[in-house]
């Protein structure tokens, strides 16, 4: 069985891949920033400020609230709404 990574070997390893997404990240929003045109009533933005929230809180599920920011609520309706026949 592998002995767990402490907090100090994590960071060894993921520092340069998060600083490399987090450049990736700013260069992104720089070219935002120099585009014609206004985005600030855009929902895709908040949902990004959102997330980027949830990164910033302390949690242990931050990948799990991301992902659930950027995901549909379950419709029990769903099947009906696309036409698709239920499953026997």
């Amino acid at each position: 069985m592998p002995i767990p990574m402490t907090a100090t070997q994590v960071l060894d390893r993921e520092f340069l891949e998060i600083r490399a997404k987090l450049l990736e990240l700013a260069a992104s929003f720089d070219r935002l920033n120099r585009a014609d045109g206004v985005i600030s009533d855009d929902p895709r933005l908040s949902l990004i400020r959102e997330a980027i929230d949830a990164l910033l809180a302390d949690a242990d599920d931050r990948a799990e609230q991301v992902q659930l920011i950027f995901s549909l609520h379950y419709d029990d309706e769903w099947q009906k709404k696309f036409d698709m026949a239920s499953s026997p």
